[in-house]
């Protein structure tokens, strides 16, 4: 603490230090003391080392020399230097955030895939060193490498790495000044000196620490020199060249290049996918589309082993993969492995490196991406705030729904579930439904389910005022789909949804809605179909039962209900007595004679029934035959039930048009057969069927041979005929050639028939078939 106090003061003293110290890092076998900084600037992380001269002033020279051999000497696994400082009392060194390799080797946390790539970034540097600078290290063992944030090897401990072009190199006077150094010096050094280093080949020295390197990494420390040449714990595949490498006599002594290319051979030791990934990662962009994707899929294998360090592909690789995706073609494969990657960074990690990429890719015009991105959408959706979906990533995600591509319009409606809990009320309830209305009559089914089901999944995201309105259009038109799944998946967005309609929506809408369904030609439909209706079902039945058993107001004693008149009786008590009420108060003004008895032994309609008053026996007494002498033109009543009674001769030269055409086209054989059975008449299959005149004069035989005791009810609907046939009969005819011209009546135009469950077409007014219809495909209207 007295140091960190007095280092600071310093500081404030001296020259301006951009960088804030802060927790001391244990570091041992060094002349420096480390700390963990962070960048005044940008807050960006550092490792700050620094050198107290008054502390130790007679390693000054050794602290000197590695901070010049640092600024100069410039290797990709050599620790980046960022800024120095250098004064008469202390020196600072700041670097990128470093970590003392010991911290893991001492308690073997790296597997020996991890150490093997380890070893491999040092003797790739090694060999830069005694090759291309022509210098040696002197200094290599664990307490001089360190790992990078991205897990990489970085070699550090350049306080004796000298040339030896230089004469007066101070490996040669300084040498034994480094800490502990005797432990790891070769032989020849240990009984001559480091002079003897100039006799001895420039790799000598580094070939024999690097070999203790080896056995210290793999043993999770070095003991001493009896450890020097044991096999223990190494590679069987790297032992005979591990023993090279710490050959006694200089001479023999195998190089770190030769054991680099001896180890990168086919099937050797340095052969592994991880030093593979190194070696290709920096080179991706170059790579030609075939070399790209056998990389992509190496890489691919590598990310889902667990032998693997997960920081070297947060910070190595995912930079390279994300520059190859934004601008060198990497294409949506490379954009997956991205997202794999990205599940390990965090918030802040995050947000400087994926977040404005995400973005500038969404506006990318390539079909392959776009449909990529909204695929691993919901892998980056936690980490993307409202404002950037809102604003950046929601205009450039609805030109999907208008995409040529059905591909890219389906991933766009799918999509939207994942991206509704960011966005505002005022877009979902606005342009969000505005699209979803044409994607629901889109021509590709898919697309049609898919809108379905995602309507019915965000139903809670819509307004209240609105939801209702809009999920009972769009599930009833989905019903009518002709596509089986789309039907299905509006069946189970209904009983999804089922509490977001009111009770008398659910009546009134909903169930003559999935009724159709009942029927449908799919036994799956019709399986769900039964589901869904249980749900509104039994949600009706229980809302009626919290209703009261009448709205009306309680009757007053002595008066009757307003409105009411004094001949209808307040109190029904039986059927015998609503019978008698029916009679007496239907009244046809100016009509005379007596209604006919039934004769053709068909059952009367119960308005036939009613026309009668039952006798105190029981039994309906049968009026009188008299022919009317005159009586007001009362039109033809058809009870849907007989044949019409015959016509007067003016009448059956009238063409009414076919009796058919009330119910619509239904001409063929199936639907005769259809309407016959819901009638509970016998169909006559392949006879068309006469006019309403000729079934009246000239009945069928099978019909004559299918009658039944009427039980002496009277024939209500005779009656009315014959009054109408005595009306005519008594006028005077006209003189022979003024007849009357006849008037042909138009054929009234079929109006519109809905087929229902049991087969029998119901016919449909035309006002009221339009406003169905408007009511079923107006519901893109009601989201705008």
């Amino acid at each position: 603490m007295d140091f960190l106090k007095s280092a600071v003061a310093s500081i404030a003293k001296g020259p301006a230090f951009p960088y804030s110290f802060g927790d001391r890092v244990d570091l041992d076998q060094s002349v420096w003391t480390l700390h963990n900084g962070t960048r005044r600037e940008d807050g960006s992380k550092c490792s700050i080392f620094s050198f107290d001269v008054n502390v130790n002033r007679n390693r000054l020279p050794l602290a000197k020399n590695a901070l010049r051999k640092l600024r100069t000497l410039r290797h990709p696994g050599v620790v980046k230097v960022l800024d120095t400082v250098e004064t008469d009392q202390l020196i600072y060194i700041a670097t990128e955030r470093l970590t003392p390799l010991t911290w893991s080797t001492k308690r073997r946390a790296l597997s020996e895939e991890s150490l093997k790539w380890g070893l491999h970034n040092v003797a790739k540097t090694l060999k830069f060193i005694n090759d291309e600078a022509s210098s040696v290290h002197g200094n290599i063992r664990a307490s001089s490498i360190f790992t990078s944030e991205s897990g990489e090897w970085k070699i550090s401990g350049l306080d004796i790495l000298s040339s030896m072009k230089e004469d007066d190199a101070i490996i040669f006077s300084q040498g034994s000044l480094v800490p502990d150094i005797g432990r790891y010096s070769p032989p020849e050094v240990a009984k001559n000196g480091w002079e003897s280093v100039r006799k001895g080949p420039t790799h000598a020295v580094d070939a024999y620490q690097y070999g203790i390197l080896i056995s210290e990494v793999f043993n999770g420390g070095f003991s001493g020199t009896d450890q020097i040449g044991s096999t223990k714990s190494i590679p069987l595949a790297m032992q005979v060249n591990y023993k090279r490498l710490t050959h006694a006599v200089p001479k023999m002594r195998l190089s770190v290049a030769h054991f680099l290319e001896q180890g990168s051979r086919s099937g050797c030791f340095f052969e592994t996918p991880l030093i593979q990934l190194t070696n290709g990662i920096d080179n991706l962009g170059l790579k030609s589309e075939t070399e790209k994707d056998a990389f992509l899929s190496e890489l691919e294998a590598v990310a889902e082993s667990d032998d693997f360090p997960e920081d070297f592909f947060k910070v190595k690789v995912l930079p390279e993969l994300l520059k190859s995706v934004e601008f060198g073609g990497g294409g949506p494969k490379s954009f997956a492995l991205v997202m794999r990657i990205a599940t390990k960074l965090s918030e802040d990690e995050y947000d400087s490196q994926m977040v404005p990429v995400i973005v500038r890719l969404f506006s990318s015009p390539d079909r392959a991406m776009r449909v990529c991105l909204l695929d691993n959408l919901p892998l980056m959706i936690d980490h993307l705030s409202q404002k950037i979906v809102t604003d950046k990533i929601f205009p450039q995600m609805v030109t999907g729904f208008g995409d040529l591509a059905p591909i890219v319009r389906e991933q766009t409606v799918k999509a939207v579930l994942v991206i509704v809990p960011k966005l505002s009320d005022r877009i979902i309830n606005g342009e969000l439904l505005r699209h979803l209305a044409k994607t629901a009559n889109d021509e590709q089914p898919g697309i049609r389910t898919n809108t379905t089901i995602c309507l019915g999944k965000m139903a809670r995201n819509l307004g209240a005022a609105s939801r209702a309105k809009v999920l009972s259009a769009a599930f009833s038109r989905s019903l009518r789909d002709p596509f089986m799944h789309a039907r299905n998946a509006a069946l189970m967005a209904l009983a999804a949804t089922a509490d977001v309609f009111s009770e008398d929506d659910c009546a009134t809408k909903m169930l003559p809605a999935i009724c159709p369904s009942l029927v449908d030609k799919e036994k799956v439909i019709r399986d769900q179909a039964n589901k869904t209706l249980n749900i509104y079902l039994e949600r009706v039945r229980k809302f009626g039962r919290t209703l009261p058993d009448t709205v009306l107001p309680p009757p007053s004693a002595g008066s009757s209900v307003p409105g009411t008149r004094s001949s209808t009786p307040q109190s029904i008590t039986g059927n015998n007595q609503w019978m008698g009420w029916a009679i007496s108060s239907f009244k046809i003004g100016g009509a005379t004679g007596e209604i006919q008895p039934n004769s053709n032994g068909v059952k009367p309609t119960p308005l036939e029934r009613a026309a009668g008053s039952p006798s105190a026996d029981g039994s309906t007494p049968r009026p009188s035959t008299r022919p009317a002498t005159s009586a007001s033109v009362v039109p033809q009543v058809a009870s849907g039930l007989r044949h019409s009674a015959p016509s007067p001769p003016d009448a059956e030269s009238e063409d009414f048009g076919n009796d058919d055409a009330g119910w619509g086209d239904l001409d063929d054989e199936h639907e005769d057969h259809s309407i016959a059975d819901a009638w509970g008449e016998a169909p006559t299959p392949d006879v068309s069927r006469p006019s309403t005149a000729s079934h009246a004069s000239k009945p069928s035989t099978a019909s004559n041979s299918t009658t039944y005791d009427d039980g002496g009810e009277p024939d209500f609907e005779g009656w009315l005929n014959a009054q109408a046939a005595a009306k005519l009969a008594s006028k005077r005819p006209l003189p022979k050639g003024l007849a009357a011209a006849k008037k042909v009546a138009p054929a009234p135009a079929p109006a519109p028939a809905r087929k229902t469950a049991g087969g029998v077409k119901a016919v449909v007014p035309k006002a009221a078939a339009k406003a169905k219809e408007e009511e079923d495909d107006g519901w893109g209207d009601a989201w705008g």
